[in-house]
């Protein structure tokens, strides 16, 4: 049956089927989904229910007025959880008007009751009920008498429809017309889906289900710029770049039409949606790794907002500019200090906040000493605590795991990982759904398996750590962003586990997915692989390769584990996991030692292990390290 949308109401701004403007002119429509939902207010009003029934029922008027509309199967459904008697007598009003005739119907909108009139109930004018009824009591009176009778023939579909048994090899299909939505409707499904995306993707619409949400409402409204931003992030949930670049343009392209940008101080006018859409899609190429046309889309969003004078967007632009830099592996510290003080001379606490998290993780792969990153981290709490950053309190609290761990603190680490866990979030709560898809979540969650693993010493996969990778499996869908790092967890908690109980036939392949994961640490544990198989000079020569390649990213941490990888025999591996061993020697090494790794000079004059003699060449580099500390 053709929707009621499409044959009841004029639209000046629609020609053979074609929307050419915005349908929202019309704030409401009168559809049979909304004559049930006017029997559901008609019987709170008319009927005695109790006081919990009603409490329930009240909470349930808001998302049935702005929601989608609903089948009669599934209104009666949510009807009769909160108040079964409540359910029958709708089922029984519309079981009235759709086996009746069209002036039952008639007789049902003369008896509701008029906001203005209706002073003690529910539907005064002021309330939420009663500025719905009024709007469905506005929008049936402006029908005409074609336009009533098309309706009821659509309300008896509406009802009959749920009723009726499907005939042999058929299914049953008892979704509602298609057809535009109102404004309010609209607004709500944008939010609510834009808002579960964010927080907790698994409660949102799967993407195809999403898509085609949107596809139906682009197509009455094809200038409606939110519908375009929702498109974007649910092309983003399945990685579809071609769609997503799509979408974000069309959003930008329908700002700017809109006129809602406003026009910047420039010389050229350039409106403000047009430099923050060449960052935003940086940004997306950025995500996808596409270096070279984010350089180029975040170069554009430089020139732009230089030319209008915008400080803020600038900043933003140096923060993907470093941001970038690491991607590619290059050292950013210049840039991501510049950033700290720009932000802080702009009063932008997020972003400066931003940029020293990103310095002190910059700092513990270089191999700083833990006091110092912990005291840069105090700092930025006290600012962040101040001004209710939420978000970066999360990533404060993951980079404490991360480091306590790091050097080989498990205690501190766990103790960090539960507060943040357990923390209450600073955001408020919407649609019953707190925030807990971030990726400090994800990252605390991973250390948390880990550690869990190491405790049992591989032998086998502790049950706590089986259900940790579980949970994260499940918040965290293999299409999401951040659904890497329990990927990578998961693969080398296996690796340890084979190569602990001497099984290398089954470590070997695992390499590929790492590798596939992380290219560094896929050569790392190809090498761990090769030398247990005394394969030692194919090892060795990947050892080389990749301790060329860490020193010059300066990632002091991955250089102690392949001194580490040359100096522990092949036996060893199959007797202790090396990353316990690992992470002890991390908490012993002093400040000077540390800094002999990280570059060609240390703080005692000393050359680094490399210029010394590298241990992967004939080891004397790290004898004399050691006999350094052992003197000291």
């Amino acid at each position: 049956m053709a929707s009621v949308h499409e044959s009841l109401y004029f639209n000046p701004m629609m020609t053979n089927g074609v929307v050419h403007a915005n349908v929202f002119g019309i704030k409401d429509w009168v559809t049979p989904y909304k004559i049930s939902v006017l029997a559901l207010l008609y019987e709170m009003t008319a009927s005695k229910i109790t006081l919990p029934e009603r409490r329930r029922l009240n909470k349930l008027i808001l998302p049935l007025q702005q929601g989608p509309d609903l089948t009669l199967g599934q209104f009666l459904k949510t009807v009769e959880e909160c108040c079964p008697q409540t359910a029958y007598a709708v089922k029984l009003r519309l079981h009235e008007m759709a086996d009746g005739e069209l002036k039952d119907m008639e007789y049902f909108f003369s008896t509701l009751p008029t906001p203005f009139t209706a002073f003690d109930t529910e539907a005064y004018k002021t309330s939420v009920v009663g500025l719905f009824m009024r709007h469905m009591l506005l929008a049936y009176n402006k029908l005409s008498f074609s336009q009533v009778y098309k309706l009821y023939k659509s309300l008896q579909h509406y009802y009959h429809s749920h009723y009726a048994k499907p005939m042999d090899g058929q299914v049953s299909d008892n979704t509602p017309s298609r057809g535009p939505l109102s404004q309010k409707q609209a607004e709500y499904f944008l939010a609510r889906q834009a808002y579960l995306l964010k927080n907790d993707e698994n409660k949102a619409l799967k993407p195809a289900a999403l898509q085609e949400e949107l596809n139906n409402m682009l197509k009455f409204n094809p200038d409606f710029a939110e519908a375009h931003y929702l498109n974007y992030l649910n092309s983003m949930r399945v990685q579809d770049i071609f769609l997503s670049a799509h979408s974000l343009l069309h959003y930008f392209d329908r700002l700017i039409l809109s006129g809602n940008d406003g026009k910047s101080n420039g010389d050229e006018g350039y409106g403000r949606s047009l430099r923050y859409a060449a960052l935003n899609l940086a940004s997306l190429h950025c995500r996808f790794g596409h270096y070279q046309q984010a350089d180029l889309a975040l170069q554009e969003a430089i020139r732009i907002a230089q030319e209008s004078n915008d400080h803020v967007c600038l900043q933003h632009c140096l923060s993907w500019l470093y941001t970038l830099e690491q991607m590619k592996g290059s050292d950013s510290t210049v840039l991501t200090e510049d950033s700290v003080k720009m932000a802080a001379h702009f009063c932008l606490p997020y972003l400066a906040s931003l940029g020293i998290q990103s310095l002190v993780q910059q700092g513990a792969t270089q191999g700083k000493t833990a006091h110092k990153l912990m005291d840069a981290l105090k700092d930025t709490d006290i600012l962040h605590w101040k001004h209710s950053l939420s978000e970066l309190i999360e990533i404060s609290l993951a980079q404490t795991t991360s480091i306590w761990r790091m050097y080989g603190k498990s205690t501190m680490s766990l103790q960090q990982a539960q507060l943040l866990l357990n923390m209450s979030s600073l955001e408020p709560v919407n649609f019953g759904v707190q925030q807990n898809n971030t990726e400090g979540f994800a990252v605390v969650l991973c250390h948390l398996a880990e550690l869990h693993a190491e405790q049992v010493c591989f032998r086998v996969l502790g049950c706590s750590s089986k259900q940790i990778i579980l949970h994260l499996k499940e918040q965290f869908p293999p299409h999401t962003q951040h659904a890497k790092l329990w990927m990578l967890c998961d693969l080398k908690i296996q690796f340890e586990r084979h190569m602990n109980e001497g099984k290398y036939h089954l470590a070997e392949p695992l390499v590929t997915a790492i590798a596939a994961l992380n290219q560094t640490e896929g050569l790392y544990r190809k090498a761990q692989v090769l030398k247990a198989l005394n394969r030692n000079t194919e090892a060795y020569h990947i050892l080389q390769q990749l301790q060329a390649r860490c020193e010059k990213a300066k990632c002091t941490e991955m250089v102690i584990r392949l001194h580490l990888a040359v100096q522990i025999p092949a036996c060893v591996y199959a007797k202790i996991p090396h990353m316990v061993y690992l992470l002890h020697l991390l908490s012993l090494v002093s400040a000077a030692d540390v800094g002999a790794y990280s570059g060609p000079q240390s703080s005692h004059g000393q050359r680094s292990c490399h210029a010394a003699g590298s241990p992967l060449s004939d080891g004397s580099g790290w004898v004399q390290a050691k006999q350094t500390r052992a003197s000291r």
